[in-house]
């Protein structure tokens, strides 16, 4: 036989009872209200589809940007989560995936391109324009010193043997398919792709 309930137990749950039908009266269900704050966060957001950056797997995610998209205002990337459209991941990220966002607003992130000079200590930031034309000058002038068009039996091979592409498997497979073309069409001997690595 169960013991009987005491005065003060009766009065906590007649309280319990008359607060959560008072809450429930009133429209305040905490399902809904839970829910709500999820499509509030990114109402406002764009969304763009990517790729995850760190290995070969190349798992898709979503980033959510939040910004007017007006002509002066830069958009902030507020959330990023994995795509479930994406047949790789199927919307699931690994723990390096899942941390992009305090990778995106890293302050040590790079964003600009740097060189140090040879004998110096220290990187100095440089314009894309001449990181790009630093980058051909030095190309034109290893292939120039080391372009072989004839091998020793005077067969004609036209091999850039001292300098070799990387091609990112984060990357479509039409932007690798011209990575390809142009470093064979240069004589590249080595060549690779980041997924065997």
């Amino acid at each position: 036989m169960n013991a009987p309930m005491n005065r003060r137990q009766f009065f906590r749950i007649c309280a319990a009872g008359l607060g959560s039908s008072s809450i429930a009266g009133l429209g305040l269900a905490p399902g809904a209200a839970l829910a709500e704050v999820r499509a509030f966060k990114l109402a406002r957001t764009t969304e763009t589809r990517s790729i995850c950056p760190y290995c070969s797997v190349s798992c898709g995610v979503i980033m959510y940007t939040l910004g007017d998209q007006a002509k002066n205002v830069k958009s902030r990337i507020i959330h990023i989560e994995g795509d479930p459209d994406n047949p790789v991941n199927r919307g699931t990220l690994c723990p390096k995936g899942a941390g992009l966002l305090d990778f995106v607003h890293s302050p040590n992130r790079l964003k600009y391109p740097e060189v140090r000079e040879p004998g110096a200590k220290e990187w100095k930031r440089i314009s894309w324009d001449e990181a790009l034309t630093r980058i051909a000058k030095h190309m034109k002038a290893d292939r120039d010193a080391n372009f072989v068009e004839k091998n020793d039996k005077g067969v004609t091979v036209n091999r850039w043997p001292t300098t070799g592409v990387l091609v990112s498997s984060a990357a479509t497979n039409e932007s690798g398919y011209l990575w390809v073309k142009m470093a064979r069409g240069l004589g590249v001997v080595a060549l690779d792709t980041q997924a065997r690595i």
